[in-house]
């Protein structure tokens, strides 16, 4: 039995009513560890109104909230979890994209794990996507992972605390190295933020969403 066999029914809170969401762009909001869907969904009356926002709970209970997969220094922790993971969401975004014209991903902590994961295992699905205070996995030579497909034109916006106290310099440098190469990248860096989202920073994604995605 697969890792994803074994998941929950997607739980998602909606920005929009259902029958008010049809013809919007789709924005999938993906939380942190320990997090749950409520967690980012505030963010919502801050983001442009023209998006169907949804925000989607990980799979796996953890303490008071839920994980996409285990810590990555935890010795449950392997590229097949964060593939099982990204398989959840994906067949989720699959069974209602229809009637978007697109899917937008924005990923806090490791939610941002999540939405690059879903950007390399499908190249061309995504308008764009936003990586708050976050780091994309290495998945070594993993062949679901085609990053030799993402050819710099996804827009990406990347914005983190150099003094994040959370995500390690050794993600921090993975990432790095992967965003230079392979999306069209905005990095944004703010002071005093640490392992959070700030108003300034906010504004800034709503500034990228209207322009790379709604004004496409």
């Amino acid at each position: 039995m697969t890792e994803a066999e074994v998941f929950p029914a997607p739980v998602v809170l909606w920005s929009h009513p259902e029958d008010q969401r049809d013809g919007k762009p789709l924005l999938v909001l993906l939380h942190g560890y320990g997090a749950n869907e409520q967690d980012l969904l505030s963010l919502a009356d801050l983001l442009p109104g023209d998006f169907a926002v949804a925000s989607v709970r990980a799979p796996i209970a953890t303490g008071p909230g839920f994980t996409w997969f285990p810590l990555t220094a935890s010795i449950d922790y392997s590229v097949n979890r964060v593939k099982a993971a990204s398989s959840y969401v994906l067949e989720w975004i699959d069974a209602i994209r229809v009637g978007h014209p697109s899917v937008t991903l924005l990923g806090f902590s490791m939610g941002m794990a999540m939405a690059t994961t879903l950007l390399r295992q499908r190249p061309t699905d995504f308008a764009a996507v936003v990586g708050l205070s976050g780091f994309a996995v290495d998945a070594g030579d993993d062949p679901s992972f085609k990053d030799n497909e993402l050819d710099g034109t996804v827009p990406f916006f990347w914005g983190r605390d150099q003094q994040d106290p959370v995500i390690t310099p050794d993600k921090i440098d993975f990432t790095m190295g992967w965003v230079r190469k392979h999306v069209k990248l905005t990095k944004v860096l703010y002071t005093g933020m640490w392992h959070g989202i700030n108003q300034q920073e906010i504004g800034h994604v709503s500034e990228f969403l209207t322009h790379e995605v709604l004004k496409k």
